[in-house]
């Protein structure tokens, strides 16, 4: 029997992670108020090409001008670190 492996585990092993995107816009009807869009999805850092898919739509279709995009990122799958032990005592 083949082993099937979940294809959103396969992202996680390939780096991807939560991504939280805050754009700060201005809509052209009132320049002088700065408002926030959030969004959250799973992305690839450090490239973030599904942010950069969603940004560039952003400017081609919606008249609000982006002031500034803050992202903020966490792999789902990390490295652990890793202790060896041995009768009671840490190996260095």
């Amino acid at each position: 029997m083949p082993i099937v492996i979940d294809s959103d585990f396969k992202q996680m092993l390939a780096g991807f992670g939560l991504t939280t995107a805050e754009v700060l816009y201005r809509m052209p009807d009132h320049p002088s108020l700065l408002q926030t869009f959030h969004w959250q999805f799973e992305d690839l850092s450090p490239d973030y090409p599904r942010l950069k898919r969603f940004l560039d739509h952003w400017e081609r279709e919606i008249e609000a001008m982006i002031h500034s995009v803050r992202i903020m990122h966490h792999r789902l799958i990390a490295p652990r670190e890793v202790r060896l032990v041995r009768d009671g005592g840490l190996l260095q």
